[in-house]
């Protein structure tokens, strides 16, 4: 018996039906459309068995099914490598294309590869399509034609190009879903997949709160954030749909999406950034890296309240606030001497937002060995950070219930570490 034709949308980072360009275009293929979603054991491998994100990827997973049950369709979920899984995807089905959205990081970049190459093998076509931001790789150059490695500039042609647009245009997919292929697959339980619900939850987004964006989002005991990220790492919103808000009603809120999409294209077109300094004269730098003070600062117990606040937020609920991100990671490579990379994969562990190019790029910035990056000699005192943004402490009592009690000795005093910081990286600049 003859095989079925088919096509098949492959899921990756944008759980969501709605204006998803790749799956609008596979539903308008000339075959019924089977969606896909591979839980990678490469990447799983790495996690704890109560990760937060796979809960909440998998809980993404099941808000589509859903939706598909009510079309008589459902959603072909595997587990393994993905090469494997595709291998045998291609005898089981007479795969005609499989589409997906692309994916800029190294990793995703040599799997795609991959499998677009053992699909040609199999007579299959794989079709890719921009869905993760508004301009991808090389579409925001200088005149020159090479990557812009400052923000402002780039900001300001990647602004000029969306107005030229009018917006972005967005895809609406409900009309085809009767191209979706009549099925009743299984949907599997967490344990099934290796992993259990983890008590950290995914907070809802919500963009009602961030009218005063402006004016309130640097004071973390203000809870003035939209807690869109995660939903952005994921695809479970549309971009296309933020950025066309936020042009309309909150200019700032648009900046921080467009540094999104910065540091997605320097990782994009400068991959060796992700363990590498993107500013090679300071690979110089003589980092400590001690593992006793790592430990302090990872739990908590540094002695600094909005250090310590923030890295026990993080512990706790895979969140923090964004100021104090910048405090907590200036205080581990200036304070504490301590390489980037380790608080880049610490926070990698932890934050349900992580999504490598920020993380890369935004850790590069604090510790000034980045792309358009602070300046090495920029210190944050973490005691005036506190008083400027929370000066009541109010956040602070909220993270360290022991506050009041009488509070532990600093580790380290500041003006020390901030001479030390500024010898120690004047000494390991290559000239």
């Amino acid at each position: 018996m003859a095989k079925q034709k088919v096509t098949f949308f492959w899921f990756r980072r944008d759980l969501r039906l709605d204006d998803n360009i790749g799956l609008f275009n596979a539903l308008q293929s000339d075959f019924p459309v089977i969606p896909l979603f591979i839980f990678d054991e490469d990447i799983l491998d790495n996690l704890p068995e109560n990760d937060a994100r796979v809960s909440f990827i998998y809980d993404s997973l099941q808000n589509i099914n859903t939706e598909l049950n009510t079309i008589e369709s459902s959603l072909l979920i595997k587990k393994g490598k993905t090469i494997d899984v595709w291998k045998s995807l291609v005898q089981e089905y007479a795969i005609q294309q499989i589409f997906f959205n692309k994916d800029y990081e190294p990793y995703a970049i040599k799997r795609d590869i991959i499998i677009a190459d053992l699909l040609k093998k199999n007579n299959a076509e794989a079709v890719s399509f921009k869905d993760h931001v508004i301009f991808e790789e090389k579409e925001i150059t200088k005149a020159d034609g090479l990557p812009y490695t400052i923000y402002t500039p780039y900001k300001n042609k990647w602004l000029e190009k969306y107005h030229l647009t009018g917006q972005a245009q967005e895809y609406d997919t409900k009309p085809l879903f009767p191209n979706f292929a009549k099925s009743k697959f299984k949907f599997p339980e967490l344990s099934d997949i290796g992993f259990e619900r983890s008590a950290i939850k995914v907070v809802p987004h919500n963009l009602t709160q961030i009218g005063d964006y402006k004016e309130i989002r640097d004071f973390p005991a203000v809870d003035g954030t939209s807690y869109l990220s995660p939903h952005l790492r994921f695809g479970t919103v549309s971009i296309r749909k933020l950025v066309n808000w936020a042009n309309k009603k909150n200019q700032t809120f648009l900046s921080e999406l467009i540094w999104r999409e910065f540091f997605i294209q320097i990782l994009f077109n400068f991959p060796n950034c992700v363990n590498h300094n993107f500013k090679s004269a300071y690979d110089g730098i003589q980092w400590r890296n001690n593992e006793d003070d790592f430990k302090r600062w990872c739990s908590g117990t540094t002695g600094y309240p909005m250090v310590d606040a923030g890295m026990r937020q993080l512990n706790e609920t895979g969140y923090m606030h964004n100021r104090v991100r910048m405090v907590v990671a200036s205080f581990l490579c200036k304070h504490l001497l301590i390489s980037w990379q380790w608080g880049e994969a610490y926070f990698a562990e932890k934050l349900l937002d992580f999504e490598l190019a920020s993380n890369v790029g935004n850790w590069q910035w604090a510790a000034g060995t980045g792309c358009d990056a602070a300046p090495y000699f920029r210190v944050f005192n973490p005691e005036i950070q506190q008083k400027k943004f929370d000066d009541k402490g109010i956040y602070i009592r909220k993270w360290i219930p022991e506050f009041d009690l009488g509070y532990n000795e600093p580790m380290i005093d500041h003006a020390f570490a901030r001479d030390r910081a500024i010898a120690t990286y004047k000494a390991g600049i290559v000239k």
